[in-house]
């Protein structure tokens, strides 16, 4: 970031800066607003936790502070800024360093708490909603946070943020300052879930921020709310944050038992290997763990036998997330659906979790597993089939039924069923065997295509993978980059297939366009890897953000799932069945997890330790 010192009106400096920023003071006497300030708000129904609440359930209010956590990564960064699709940002920035306008529970499905702003007002339909900024806010240089800030953050994220900000963003009409530190947006068309969105927006010092400069990468730190600072950032190696003694928002209740260490310290690991060694040697604290052999067989070393490492598996309550090798649909090779689910075919996860696993992963069948949302083992609803019968031909009937899952094989790593299967669909696509590869009838093309990976275990997947795929006849080239390539090439869509995941809360809604909308699938930046156009998934989408009661939100789930699941979009990878963390028993945490599991800001440093 580049510091913009200006203290002409917002109107004007906006007019210079070619940002379209509305400054209009609204008179206290204007037409009646509708609705009534509260302290929450919740997506659906009433939130959790009463107005006189100290802290979330998951934090330990009581938690002391002091010392330094220490985490790694594999990958690496080149930019301090979350908010642009050019580079790889680093982590942590976002919340740490830059807060929202309210904090979100982890303990409920969609509920935001008081943090920038103090209170919320909304109407029954949802066409609006009124921030008043509690008066105490300060940036990190010690400014007060006034509306102006949140309007040009909001212009700013709108015109040049990630495309899901735009997306979001854009679906404002007006955006107004009010008398009392207020600020409201008003929507294009009532939303039930933008006002919890617009809840969620950044806020950025319009004092600190170049907007010509603001979507180039830069390792100077965004000058936020937040309860830490960067003390120092090597590209691609490491990113130190240290707690401000000064941070305003620390007696806040959603802040209680929260960030509780001096310094934050993240090391960037080109390969898990390495990564793990330091973790051995005492120069991690904490790690997630990811690898199921690793997670098996890894932790017989003279710390973990001594009792200074322990191993937990944490329960979540959220959908777990959906891995998959995804297809790129833009690519005429994936084009035809058939080809796509052949290949699913031919996938041998039994054979892979035996022998590369330890058995320790569960299929994935829904992208909203093991949620009340995911259509698995449940026949579609009559509130289901209204949303997406008109377009059947898009819905497999396994799919209407709920029995739509990945195939079963012998664990062999030869199941002649599953090929068999796989070459009726080629035939029917077009392409047959011929001199041991399968190719394309008229040209004689043969099937081949490129799996994109940038860690060792994706490598390592994809190669057993390939394997698979070469017994039968079809050519599946692994190419291993490293992380900014990967970005860069996954951001524009230039791959044929690569390694993703969806990670889904118990309240997706207007991100799900972002994911899998037809609008996004032409957008650089999106989330929609495979180029998803589908009639029925944006029906599904329009359907999960219109719900208004708790049945209709479920369908609309459901429905989306059915859509996706019939589009044949990806081969579905595996779940472990929660967050396996390894810790040095020098760091403590609370014994109750959220719903996405144990969070390292609710993590403290043992005394004495």
């Amino acid at each position: 970031m580049v510091s913009l010192k200006c203290t002409a009106p917002l109107v004007v400096l906006g007019a210079a800066l070619g940002l379209v920023l509305p400054a209009v003071i609204v008179p206290a006497d204007a037409a009646a607003d509708g609705g009534r300030a509260a302290s929450a708000i919740a997506m659906r129904g009433a939130p959790d936790l009463p107005d006189d609440f100290t802290a979330f359930p998951y934090a330990d209010p009581n938690a002391p502070h002091g010392g330094r956590l220490t985490l790694s990564l594999t990958g690496t960064f080149d930019s301090l800024n979350p908010f642009i699709v050019k580079g790889s940002p680093a982590s942590f920035v976002r919340g740490y360093l830059v807060e929202s306008l309210m904090a979100r529970s982890l303990d409920e499905p969609f509920t935001l708490y008081p943090l920038i702003a103090r209170s919320v007002t909304t109407d029954a339909a949802r066409s609006f909603v009124e921030f008043e900024i509690d008066p105490r806010a300060r940036f990190a240089d010690g400014t007060p946070v006034t509306a102006q800030d949140v309007l040009f953050s909001h212009a700013l994220m709108r015109d040049q943020g990630r495309p899901n900000h735009r997306l979001y963003y854009a679906k404002v009409a007006k955006a107004e300052e009010r008398p009392g530190g207020r600020v409201r947006f008003t929507f294009a068309e009532p939303d039930p879930e933008l006002p919890l969105i617009m809840g969620l927006m950044p806020v950025l010092s319009r004092a600190a921020v170049d907007p010509a400069r603001f979507a180039e990468t830069s390792l100077s730190a965004p000058l936020g709310t937040g309860p830490y600072k960067v003390e120092a950032a090597e590209a691609g190696a490491s990113l130190t944050l240290s707690r401000r003694p000064d941070y305003w928002g620390r007696d806040l209740p959603a802040n209680r038992g929260l960030y509780n260490f001096d310094t934050l310290r993240i090391l960037y690991f080109r390969d898990a290997n390495s990564e793990f060694e330091a973790f051995k040697k005492g120069l991690v604290d904490a790690r997630f763990e990811t690898d199921p052999g690793r997670w098996e067989t890894g932790y017989d070393f003279p710390a973990a036998r001594a009792g200074e490492v322990v191993r937990e598996v944490i329960p979540t309550g959220t959908p777990k997330p959906y891995s998959a090798l995804v297809f790129n649909t833009r690519r005429p090779v994936f084009a035809d659906i058939r080809v796509r689910r052949a290949l699913t075919e031919l996938f041998d996860f039994e054979w892979l979790d035996r022998n590369f696993y330890h058995g320790l992963y569960a299929r994935t069948t829904s992208f909203f597993q093991d949620s009340e949302l995911s259509s698995s083992g449940r026949p579609a609803d009559d509130r289901e089939k209204a949303i997406i019968g008109p377009f059947a031909a898009e819905i497999v009937p396994e799919a209407l039924l709920g029995t739509l899952v990945p195939p079963v094989s012998d664990g062999s790593g030869r199941d002649r069923d599953r090929r068999r299967d796989a070459f009726a669909l080629l035939e029917q696509a077009g392409w047959r065997l011929s001199n041991g590869l399968v190719r394309r009838e008229g040209t004689g093309e043969p099937l081949a295509f490129e799996i994109m990976v940038a860690t060792r275990d994706q490598e390592r997947l994809a190669l057993a993978y390939a394997s698979q795929l070469e017994r039968a006849g079809i050519t599946a080239r692994v190419r291993f980059v490293d992380a900014v390539q990967f970005d860069a090439r996954r951001n524009a869509y230039d791959f044929d297939m690569v390694p993703a995941i969806w990670s889904q809360s118990l309240s997706p809604g207007n991100e799900q366009a972002f994911y899998f909308g037809a609008a996004s699938a032409d957008t650089p930046g999106t989330r929609n890897y495979m180029g998803a156009r589908s009639p029925a998934v944006d029906a599904a989408i329009d359907a999960l953000v219109a719900a208004r009661d708790e049945d209709d939100f479920i369908a609309a789930a459901r429905a989306l799932d059915r859509a996706l699941l019939s589009g044949a979009y990806a081969v579905p990878l595996f779940h472990t069945p929660g967050q396996w963390l390894a810790r040095w028993t020098r760091i403590g945490r609370p014994a109750q997890p959220s719903l996405y599991g144990t969070l390292p800001e609710t993590w403290w440093r043992v005394p004495g330790r």
